[in-house]
C-alpha cells in the first residue's frame, strides 16, 4: 500500500480544516456554528481525513462545507468542489435509471430477467423489481468491507454477471432479503440493453444533467486525483493509508458515481420536489418491498425506508474503496443531509449525520418533552407534575443532585434519537439513544396514558 503514514490530530487539527460555504448564512448562525463544531470534533475523534457536507431545507441547499484534507500527501485541503466516490448512495440513481425506462414504457418492474439476459440463473423467475430491492437471490459479489486482491484487476459488468449471476441462488426469489451488489449489476446491464446506451451515459442524460449535475464521473472508469478526495483506510487502529484501487468496472451499477455533496443534495431536492419523474414513480421507488411471506423488508428501490418517532426517513449509506457516505431525506420535514468522507474506517459519516439531524430537525410531541426533561435533570431540576407518584418517590432530592452532578458535567446534547417503542403495563415504552458531550447514553422512558413519565432511567453505553 502507498500513502503517507499518518495525519496528526488533536491540538493541531485546525491546521487540516477547510470550511468553504456559499449557503451557511441561510441557517441561523448558531446552528451553523454547531454543525461546524460537530464535523470538526467527529473527524478528529475518528481520524477521518475529510468530510464534505450539504444540508437541504425547504428546497434549497442551506449549508455546504468541507473539512479536512482530500489528500494526506501534500496536505491538499478538501473543498466543496472536491468529488468523492458516493459508493452505494449511487444505488438510488441506478434504480431511478430503471424507473426512467418504466416511465418511457420500455420495461416493467415485473418483467423477468429472461427477457434480456436469459442465460442467467433462474432468469425466468427473477423480476427487475427483485434485482433492485435485494430480493433476487443472486449472491453478492463484494460483501467484504475491504478491497480484495481479486477486485484490483479490471473486469466487465458481463463478467461479474457471468460469475455471480450464473451461480446457484442463495435463496428462492422473493423469499429473503439479502443485500446484493450483483442484482444491481444485472439491472444495469438491462438498462444498457433497453436504452441502447452505456449506463453512465444514460444516467447523465436522463437523471444527472436534468437536475443540474454536470461534473459527475464514472467510478468504474477513472481514478481520482487531488483536489478530488482520495480514499483511505486504517487497519488495527493504525494510521490512514491509501486504499488499494478497485479495478475498472467493478463499481458498475452498484456504486457507479463520483459526485460532490452538493450534487447529491441537488438529487435530494429533485426527490423532495418530485421534479424529474411523475409523483407516482417517486412513490413507487420509496415503497418498501414485501417478501413472499408478506414480511416487510424495510427496503424499497435503492432506499432504506423507516419511520421513527412518527418521522419518515428515506436513506442510504455507502461504502466504497476508501469512502463511507450517507444520504438521508426527511420528506415530512423537507430536509436532507448528505455526508461524504474519504475513509473506509470509523463512523464519522453516520455520527456527523446524526449530529446535524439533531440541529436541524424539530422534536415533536413526546420526544420534545423527553428532551426537555433530560435537559432539566442535567440542571438538577424536575417538574414533578410530569412524573407519576411512583417515579417522584424514586427521584429523591439526592438522586436529583446526582443527575445534576454527573449528567450536567457531560455537556450539551449533540445527538438524540428514539430507538424503538412497545407497550407494557398499559404504558408506552420508549427507548432512546443520545450523546451528551462525547458520552453515549441510553434512556428508558415509560409514558402513561395521561402523558406522565413513570420511568426515566439513564445509563451509559460507553
Amino acid at each position: 500500500m502507498a500513502g503517507k503514514s499518518s495525519i496528526r490530530f488533536g491540538a493541531g487539527m485546525a491546521l487540516f480544516l477547510s470550511a468553504v460555504s456559499a449557503f451557511g448564512a441561510e441557517l441561523p448562525a448558531d446552528t451553523v456554528a454547531k454543525i461546524d463544531a460537530a464535523a470538526q470534533t467527529v473527524i478528529a475523534i475518528n481520524q477521518t481525513p475529510s468530510a464534505q457536507i450539504a444540508v437541504v431545507k425547504d428546497g434549497e441547499i442551506v449549508y455546504s462545507k468541507a473539512f479536512g484534507v482530500a489528500s494526506i500527501d501534500g496536505n491538499v485541503k478538501a473543498t466543496t468542489k472536491s468529488r468523492y466516490q458516493i459508493a452505494s448512495v449511487s444505488k438510488a440513481f441506478t434504480a431511478a435509471a430503471v424507473l426512467a425506462l418504466v416511465e418511457d414504457g420500455k420495461l416493467s418492474l415485473d418483467d423477468t430477467v429472461s427477457k434480456w439476459l436469459p442465460d442467467l440463473t433462474s432468469a425466468d423467475q427473477i423480476t427487475v423489481r427483485q434485482l433492485i430491492s435485494h430480493t433476487s437471490g443472486y449472491s453478492d459479489y463484494w460483501p467484504q468491507d475491504y478491497v480484495m486482491e481479486t477486485v484490483t484487476k479490471p473486469t466487465t459488468a458481463q463478467k461479474i454477471a457471468n460469475t455471480y449471476a450464473k451461480a446457484p441462488l442463495d435463496y428462492k426469489p422473493g423469499d429473503e432479503w439479502q443485500y446484493s451488489n450483483t442484482g444491481y449489476v444485472v439491472a444495469g446491464l438491462i438498462v444498457e440493453k433497453v436504452s441502447g446506451k452505456p449506463l453512465f451515459d444514460f444516467m447523465q442524460d436522463r437523471i444527472l444533467k436534468p437536475i443540474g449535475i454536470h461534473d459527475a464521473l464514472d467510478a468504474g472508469a477513472v481514478d481520482l486525483k487531488a483536489p478530488d478526495a482520495l480514499g483511505y483506510q486504517r487497519q488495527g487502529l493504525g494510521p490512514n493509508r491509501l486504499t488499494p484501487l478497485a479495478g475498472r468496472n467493478w463499481t458498475f451499477a452498484a456504486w457507479p458515481l463520483i459526485l460532490t455533496a452538493e450534487d447529491v443534495a441537488r438529487w435530494d431536492i429533485s426527490i423532495l420536489k418530485k421534479s424529474l419523474f411523475t409523483p407516482a414513480t417517486y412513490d413507487e421507488q420509496v415503497k418498501t418491498i414485501k417478501l413472499n411471506n408478506g414480511n416487510d423488508t424495510g427496503y424499497a428501490m435503492g432506499w432504506f425506508v423507516r419511520k421513527t418517532g412518527g418521522r419518515t426517513i428515506v436513506s442510504h449509506t455507502g461504502e466504497g474503496a476508501g469512502y463511507l457516505t450517507s444520504n438521508r431525506i426527511y420528506p415530512d420535514d423537507g430536509i436532507a443531509i448528505v455526508v461524504l468522507t474519504n475513509t473506509m474506517s470509523g463512523n464519522a459519516f453516520s455520527e456527523i449525520s446524526d449530529r446535524i439531524a439533531f440541529q436541524v430537525l424539530p422534536q415533536h410531541s413526546v420526544d420534545a418533552q423527553v428532551l426537555a426533561t433530560f435537559k432539566a435533570l442535567q440542571a438538577g431540576q424536575a417538574d414533578r407534575a410530569h412524573f407519576t407518584g411512583n417515579f417522584n418517590a424514586y427521584l429523591t432530592d439526592k438522586a436529583l443532585a446526582d443527575h445534576k452532578q454527573y449528567l450536567g458535567a457531560l455537556g450539551d446534547i449533540v445527538t438524540f434519537q428514539m430507538q424503538g417503542s412497545s407497550k407494557r403495563g398499559g404504558m408506552d415504552i420508549r427507548s432512546y439513544r443520545l450523546r451528551a458531550g462525547e458520552k453515549l447514553l441510553s434512556l428508558s422512558v415509560f409514558v402513561t396514558k395521561d402523558g406522565k413519565f413513570d420511568q426515566f432511567l439513564v445509563s451509559a453505553v460507553n
